[in-house]
């Protein structure tokens, strides 16, 4: 048998790897994984949320608009008051 034949089996010997299971730190391997799977259900949480949650109406951007306004002493209270009546 030629050496190249043994060459992957060296390979993966060498590198820590037990060709029968997970060798020595199958615990990284776990721990890696659970990571992961943490990272990607929480991108997908993130993606639908800022995707596919809107305000059909559009009355909560309204009313942020108004606040916003109405904190910078653009409208008096009065009308802040009035305004939001009328969005009701």
């Amino acid at each position: 048998m030629a050496l190249a034949n043994y060459v992957p089996l060296i390979l993966v010997h060498t590198a820590g790897w037990d060709p029968g299971g997970w060798g020595g730190n199958w615990w990284i391997w776990r721990l890696v994984m659970f990571l992961f799977w943490i990272v990607f259900v929480a991108v997908v949480v993130w993606f639908v949320r800022r995707n596919w949650y809107h305000d059909p109406s559009g009355l909560n951007r309204a009313r942020g608009i108004l606040a916003e306004r109405y904190a910078r002493d653009e409208i008096s209270a009065e009308e802040y008051r009035e305004r939001l009546d009328n969005l009701r």
